[in-house]
Order: C-alpha cells, then sequence, then structure tokens
C-alpha cells in the first residue's frame, strides 16, 4: 500500500497518542476547544474538523480523531443522518482504542453500534454520506464486530494503525479483502 494521504493539510497527526490507561497522559486542554460550524449540506470537503478527524484515524490516534469528530456531532446537535455518520465513526475510532487497550469486547460492542449508525444514517439518505460509501463501512465495522483485531505489539503510545482500510472521503470505502482483514501491527501487511 502506498502513503496515507492527508486531508487536512493545517497540521501533522502526531506521532504518540493517548490510549487511556497505558504510559501517555491524557491529554490537557489548557483553553475550551473552539466552536466547530457543522457540514453544510454534504461539503465534507470543506470542513476542517472532519478532515482532521480523518488524518487523525488513518494514523492510528484513534482518541483523538474521536475528540475532533466529537465536537462535530454536537455542532450538529447529535440529530439527523450526518449525525449519524459522525457517531458511527466515533463508535469506530473508540473500536480502535479498545483495540489498543487489549478488550476485544469493548472492540465488538463498539464496532455493532458503528455499523448501527452507519445503516441508520444509510435508511435516512442513501448510500453515501460525508464522502463515504456507507455500504462498505457498515460492511467493515460488522466484521470488526465479528472478529476484532489483536492488539498491536508497538511502544507505548505510538500511534499505529489497527484498521486496514483508510478512510477516504470521496473515493471508494473498504472492499472485498480490507473488509474482513485488518493490520496486527506496523509489519503486517495493510491492504
Amino acid at each position: 500500500m502506498g502513503e496515507t494521504p492527508r486531508f487536512y493539510h493545517d497540521a501533522e497527526p502526531p506521532s504518540q497518542t493517548y490510549v487511556p490507561g497505558r504510559g501517555v497522559a491524557r491529554p490537557r486542554r489548557d483553553e475550551p476547544a473552539p466552536a466547530v460550524a457543522p457540514v453544510e449540506a454534504d461539503a465534507w470537503a470543506e470542513s476542517p474538523a472532519y478532515l482532521r478527524g480523518v488524518d487523525l484515524f488513518n494514523a492510528g490516534c484513534y482518541w483523538e480523531a474521536h475528540e475532533a469528530w466529537e465536537a462535530l456531532w454536537l455542532a450538529h446537535g447529535r440529530r439527523g443522518p450526518t449525525a449519524l455518520v459522525l457517531k458511527g465513526l466515533i463508535k469506530l475510532a473508540a473500536a480502535g482504542v479498545k483495540v489498543r487497550q487489549g478488550r476485544p469486547g469493548g472492540v465488538r460492542s463498539h464496532a455493532r453500534r458503528a455499523a448501527d449508525h452507519f445503516a441508520e444514517a444509510r435508511a435516512e439518505v442513501g448510500p453515501s454520506l460525508l464522502g463515504l460509501d456507507l455500504d462498505a463501512w457498515i460492511a467493515f465495522a460488522r466484521s470488526v464486530a465479528d472478529d476484532p483485531p489483536a492488539e498491536p505489539v508497538v511502544p507505548e503510545g505510538s500511534a499505529v494503525r489497527v484498521f486496514t482500510p483508510e478512510l477516504r472521503p470521496g473515493g471508494p470505502g473498504p472492499g472485498g479483502d480490507a473488509r474482513r482483514r485488518r493490520s496486527a501491527g506496523p509489519s503486517s501487511p495493510t491492504g
């Protein structure tokens, strides 16, 4: 697989990530998070918060992706199809955190809920929203729930992807073997 594309160019994803209960301390906010504007219609490519979350997720910074998308989910009032897709992404990021914590039950629970949120949005608006193929992400989240990836063996706090498919808004969703196979660490095949 080639280099992961970046969608948000104002900041590089960090090389360290927060994993609750593990080495790196929880990030502190010295000031309140700035207000985030909701995504207008399906103008996801113009939403810094959404694109930042995509880059963080693709870099294996699942806690940080969750935080970026949660602010956007709140900006949407926690209701409606866009909020449902964001909640699905938040739950999938939470599943990534649970992989890093070595908690397969938590992975299953969060991935199942991610699939449910994607499916509910799909029922309301059709197969695509926020540049994502919802059918593919429903299938992927269900495959994670059925067969959670193993916790990777990496230095504490290192950002590492635990899911093979990358979020590529506007591009194809996870497909083929990517729906069923996930990475077990940085040296595993990723795609």
